[in-house]
């Protein structure tokens, strides 16, 4: 008989009760050392007291009223990230999957509106993730998402991942967009290239592509930068963001330039939730903290805490783990082992990591760990390591 929650995930045996900073704490009482951070989401860790403070203050004024209004907590938190990036313009998703609807349809509305609607197509990566919407498995491609669900979005061209010369072949008169997480998730902890995300910019700005980063994982400070295209260099024309922004309420956002986003008037796209007062009260909240400069530097200094550590777990444990792949608080294992099986060793450990592509467990704590917890992590997955050997 089918359970009452329909079954699409494969579930760890445990469930959590209470969460605080960095630690969750189980049904029995015992206490696990989160470094999955509910997929970099819990930017901030659990229960953070600013968070809990801007949430109860928002939630005992006012939870909903719609888009039919203006809603001063979103016009704030907008008025934020624009000063905070190169964006113009903001509109306020739900989660990431909701942003690549809207981002796929920005791109294409945006030659609409310029006379050119044969220009509809978006050159996107293979490896990628985007969410799990037909729109968003249809951008990323790949047998694991799609199999099952044809037919899919058309309008959609793969290309190798970090492959300059596949990007140039693809390019046409129908191309209007090119999507690139700076980062991949999902796909492994594969930083893109600073040079080809240089490369990608030029090549928009010659064609006048509109060139759309997801950093629905790799942004919110996640590398030590706001956002990661920052140490490119470079600037999108289309942004999604999400996961982080929240802090752990659901939030997602496309940030965009004026010009990329002259298409998108009245009635073009909409959403129920999205930018509601509840959700917008927390952005704000995290955006503050999160994008203080003294916040990022400390980032930094414990991102390198962290890898210094992963590096030295890899060289004792080189039948384990092959490589350390990432940038900042966005860090992948490479194992020479199953990665299930190394999560599963976590568990034992009561350390929390997340699988992804590639046989990679991905590291992803939350950004305010302490030098004490980095430490604490770094010897349960030796002990879990050690426990594969």
């Amino acid at each position: 008989m089918i359970p009452a929650v329909l079954p699409t995930y494969n579930r760890a045996p445990v469930t959590f009760v209470r969460g605080e900073g960095s630690w969750l704490t189980a049904e029995d009482g015992s206490r696990y050392l989160d470094l999955g951070a509910g997929i970099a989401v819990n930017a901030l860790g659990h229960a953070h007291p600013a968070l809990v403070a801007a949430l109860t203050e928002q939630a005992q004024k006012l939870w909903h009223v719609s888009n039919l209004y203006r809603i001063p907590q979103q016009e704030a938190l907008a008025e934020r990230l624009v000063a905070e990036t190169f964006a113009d313009t903001v509109f306020f998703t739900n989660s990431g999957t909701e942003a690549l609807e809207l981002a796929v349809k920005m791109a294409r509305r945006h030659f609409f509106e310029a006379g050119q609607p044969e220009r509809h197509e978006i050159i996107a990566f293979e490896g990628a993730f985007h969410g799990r919407s037909i729109a968003a498995i249809s951008s990323a491609g790949g047998e694991k998402l799609t199999r099952g669900f044809a037919p899919l979005l058309p309008g959609f061209v793969h290309v190798p991942f970090a492959d300059i010369e596949a990007v140039r072949a693809a390019l046409s008169e129908r191309t209007a967009a090119i999507l690139i997480e700076p980062i991949q998730g999902e796909g492994g902890i594969r930083p893109a290239p600073d040079a080809l995300l240089r490369e990608l910019r030029e090549i928009c700005d010659e064609t006048g592509t509109l060139l759309i980063f997801d950093e629905v994982q790799c942004g919110m400070g996640r590398t030590g930068r706001l956002f990661a295209h920052e140490w490119a260099g470079v600037t999108p024309d289309i942004m999604m963001v999400a996961k982080g922004i929240g802090g752990g309420f659901p939030l997602g956002a496309v940030l965009a330039t004026e010009r990329a986003a002259a298409g998108m008037t009245a009635g073009t796209h909409g959403s129920t939730y999205g930018g509601n007062p509840l959700a917008c009260a927390v952005g704000l909240k995290v955006t503050e903290i999160i994008a203080d400069p003294a916040f990022l530097a400390e980032v930094n200094r414990k991102a390198g805490l962290l890898r210094q550590g992963l590096e030295g777990l890899v060289a004792s444990h080189d039948a384990v783990f092959e490589e350390v792949r990432g940038a900042g608080l966005m860090l992948g294992l490479k194992c020479r082992v199953s990665n299930a099986d190394v999560v599963s060793a976590g568990y034992a450990q009561h350390i929390l990591t997340v699988p992804a592509a590639d046989n990679v467990v991905r590291v992803l704590p939350p950004l305010n760990i302490s030098d004490e917890e980095i430490a604490e992590a770094l010897a349960r997955l030796d002990a879990a390591a050690a426990s594969l050997a």
